[in-house]
């Protein structure tokens, strides 16, 4: 099934990892919270036993540069050798929205700090392994603009100065990914955002093109990269590889401005878009490799998620879409980010002392048959083709 695909498996799980600055104004490391960075080889044999073989994982920019010019990657070491023990693909996420605190994300000097980060990482890396990297640069730029600098509920807390984050951001990524290529020529790239949808709850034509406008802000941060919009940032083709969709329940929703989110459009609302729709627009727009990077949702809702999730996977694999994976993310259950919460979306609940998780049974009885199911559809598609 994965024989020309960039994964080791289509099925994937990927592990909390955000390290921004919440509301709270406190800094956040999922993987410490989640007691991941403390269990990582039990939770890889159970990835590996699942049958999962392709894992996202963070680095910690602000963890591993305590200094300016000094990175401490010993982690990344140890995660790389437990994947080779446990035959995984780990899918590497070097900014997952938070950074050291001397930074600031709007100067020169961030860009500069950022690449002089990355090429650290790709020098450690080369020295591990042989397989070819697949790094995600910056996690959703556009999300990070948005909430970081537009209304400013996470860092870096600014308000209004969200496209220009966005730049920065792309800046970062581009640069990044040079300094990467230099020491790992092979190397490839995955870049996520969140695709979602917004509808006017008006006929008036004037809220109608606002929202699909504002919609339509999906897609800027991958068109920055790429090069067609905003040439001046140094965008190229070449940069936009893989693409990573993100998608979640609450993604379409009423519009009522572009800083207030209206009521979450459900699935059989007639003005829901089916999310094979979106994946088909996605690969005939920008034609590169693509994955469901990040989907689920909490609670006894999470095995009817990954069921209309498999179902929509199969109907756009029949429509033409090579779709190259699902990434349930997170794998394992983790806090809120604001308010510490436990949230219950992941396949495997929280660890006790000994890095013990228990299992989502409905939710892996759901996600063994959506892989039967998966295995089915693409036999049938070769007996087509045949």
């Amino acid at each position: 099934m994965n024989g020309n695909s960039l994964f080791k498996s289509f099925w994937m799980g990927g592990f909390e990892c955000s390290t921004h600055y919440a509301r709270t104004k406190q800094r956040l490391d999922m993987l410490a919270t989640t007691r991941h960075d403390a269990f990582l080889a039990q939770d890889y044999a159970r990835l590996h036993e699942f049958g999962i073989s392709t894992v996202r994982e963070g680095v910690r920019w602000h963890s591993v540069q305590k200094k300016l010019g000094e990175y401490d990657l010993s982690t990344v070491v140890y995660m790389q050798h437990l994947a080779d023990e446990y035959h995984l693909q780990i899918i590497w996420d070097l900014f997952h929205f938070g950074y050291p605190d001397i930074l600031d994300p709007f100067t020169p000097a961030f860009v500069r700090h950022y690449v002089a980060y990355a090429r650290a990482f790709a020098q450690r890396l080369k020295n591990e392994t042989d397989a070819t990297p697949i790094i995600t640069p910056i996690n959703e730029i556009s999300f990070l603009a948005f909430h970081g600098a537009e209304v400013g509920n996470m860092n870096p807390f600014t308000r209004g100065r969200g496209h220009e984050l966005k730049e920065q951001l792309v800046r970062a990524a581009i640069e990044g990914m040079e300094a990467i290529w230099e020491v790992l020529p092979h190397a490839r790239f995955m870049h996520n955002d969140p695709i979602f949808n917004t509808v006017a709850d008006t006929d008036d034509p004037v809220m109608i093109d606002r929202a699909r406008a504002y919609s339509y802000a999906r897609y800027q941060a991958w068109d920055m990269l790429a090069g067609s919009v905003q040439p001046e940032l140094g965008g190229n083709s070449k940069y936009l590889d893989i693409l990573g969709v993100d998608y979640y329940p609450w993604n379409q929703w009423l519009y009522r401005s572009d800083y207030d989110f209206g009521a979450t459009l459900a699935a059989d609302d007639a003005r829901y878009v089916p999310l094979r729709f979106f994946l088909q627009e996605i690969f005939e727009r920008y034609a590169r490799p693509l994955i469901i990077a990040e989907t689920s949702t909490e609670y006894d809702a999470r095995p009817q998620w990954l069921a209309y999730v498999g179902r929509e996977t199969r109907l756009a694999l029949q429509m033409g879409v090579p779709l190259q994976g699902i990434c349930w993310y997170p794998i394992v259950n983790f806090s809120g980010w604001d308010d510490g919460r436990l949230c219950e979306n992941g396949l495997w609940g929280d660890s006790d002392v000994y890095g013990n998780r228990p299992l989502s049974e409905p939710l892996a009885r759901e996600w063994y048959r959506q892989r039967t199911a998966l295995a089915h559809t693409l036999e049938q598609m070769e007996v087509a083709r045949a």
